[in-house]
């Protein structure tokens, strides 16, 4: 029976992976914060719940008493989003992001890689397609699925010798508490501002409230879609560096990381609906393809 760790495990996509998982004949180890948590997650699954805070090192520690000798696989799933345009940020808000997103992913995969040697086992990263095109107003975000995309393919060349293999997915608006509280976030988010910067990017919200976050909740991809796509990442043959959720991520992504910068901020800008992103120029049109 093949084992996996997965961390942010308690909804969402960690939740679904580690069920399908579960149901497909793996020895799965949830990763969690809380013990009502854990008891819901091993409720009517066969799953085997782990309290873990990936930015807390005893947490870290403790996984060496928690998983078997040999681990077939871990899915670094965890993480958080933090709104407000980069002026704005405290560095604690920008630390937390990147704690979570980034430094606790490798702290986990450091953990865990004696196991995977062993196994000569699998490393999945859950990222985004903000990793590659980035946004207003969620650049911390950006900027910590950047990282992690860099990481992903340091640790894909450096354990290449192992047979471990590594693959990021690039998740994109998933049904999930984040995209379906986003709204929310991003007032909350406005909320916190000095009364200076409120004023400053007040329409910076408000396009963006009205433009990205109404798409995202549109028609978000189901979360076991997402799972299913890491099932794939861990059962292939030849697993791919990077998998792709929905129809046309790839190509969308693709394309928007070789406009040249200028077409690319104006597109982005327009579709996050930012002030002054105002009717382009003939030369911009034809560098954007348009």
């Amino acid at each position: 029976m093949p084992s996996v760790l997965i961390t942010g495990a308690a909804r969402g996509i960690g939740r679904s992976i580690a069920i399908h998982l579960a149901a497909n004949g793996w020895e799965v180890f949830a990763g969690v914060r809380t013990d009502d948590d854990a008891a819901a997650i091993a409720m009517n699954h066969p799953i085997t719940p782990v309290i873990l805070d990936i930015t807390d090192a005893d947490h870290l520690a403790a996984l060496d008493s928690s998983l078997p000798e040999s681990l077939d696989a871990v899915v670094n799933n965890a993480g958080v989003l933090v709104y407000g345009p980069l002026e704005a940020l405290s560095l604690a808000e920008l630390r937390r992001q990147f704690e979570v997103n980034v430094f606790g992913q490798i702290a986990v995969t450091q953990a865990v890689l004696p196991r995977l040697r062993r196994a000569q086992g699998r490393i999945v990263l859950v990222s985004s397609l903000t990793g590659k095109v980035a946004l207003p107003l969620i650049g911390a975000y950006c900027a910590s699925k950047f990282a992690l995309e860099a990481a992903g393919d340091v640790l894909r060349m450096e354990l290449k010798r192992w047979n471990i293999a590594v693959a990021l997915i690039e998740a994109g608006a998933t049904d999930t508490d984040m995209c379906r509280n986003g709204h929310d976030m991003l007032d909350d988010a406005a909320a916190r501002l000095s009364a200076e910067h409120r004023e400053l990017y007040e329409g910076h919200f408000t396009g963006l409230n009205n433009s990205l976050m109404s798409q995202m909740t549109a028609a978000p991809v189901p979360p076991e879609k997402v799972a299913a796509v890491v099932v794939k990442a861990l059962t292939a043959r030849r697993p791919r560096d990077r998998y792709f959720i929905a129809a046309g991520d790839k190509l969308q992504q693709a394309l928007m990381t070789q406009l040249p910068a200028t077409a690319r901020d104006w597109v982005l800008r327009r579709v996050t609906n930012q002030p002054g992103s105002s009717q382009p120029s003939r030369r911009l049109l034809r560098l954007a393809g348009m």
